[in-house]
């Protein structure tokens, strides 16, 4: 099972999460997406694939935040959880990606296993974010 859990403020993450899901449905794999992600109902076993954007002051979008809190005030066991961070952000703020750097340095932190380095993707280099997370999902694809 691949759990795609977005945090998006705008929605552009969300589009990417479920771009990923149709491509990995494709290939035979199993999903499930999370919008609104609760750490109680997403299971520490499978691949999580983190689709984030960073809001403000390189903080995390709203629906995530406390999904990110709860991972970081009891930390689940993970060592069962394979990982992959596709960070979306604007490379004209010094906070580029800040979001999804952290949650993949969180995750490595407390035992899972990333299968891929963290993905940044470049709102100003990319118009359409789905475009770049499926480039590399294709070259990824053999690490879930």
């Amino acid at each position: 099972m691949i759990h795609i859990i977005t945090g998006s403020t705008l929605g552009g993450a969300e589009y990417v999460g479920d771009h990923l899901s149709d491509l990995l449905i494709e290939k035979g794999f199993e999903t499930s997406i999370h919008n609104q992600p609760s750490l109680s109902e997403i299971e520490a076993s499978g691949t999580w694939l983190i689709i984030t954007s960073t809001h403000g002051a390189g903080e995390y979008p709203d629906n995530i935040q406390p999904f990110i809190a709860a991972i970081q005030n009891t930390p689940p066991k993970m060592n069962d959880v394979k990982f992959a961070v596709i960070a979306i952000g604007d490379s004209s703020y010094d906070t580029f990606c800040a979001a999804g750097k952290h949650a993949y340095d969180l995750l490595k932190d407390i035992g899972a296993t990333p299968v891929a380095d963290c993905v940044t993707i470049d709102v100003l280099s990319h118009d359409v974010p789905e475009d770049a997370a499926e480039e590399w999902l294709n070259q990824h694809i053999n690490c879930f």
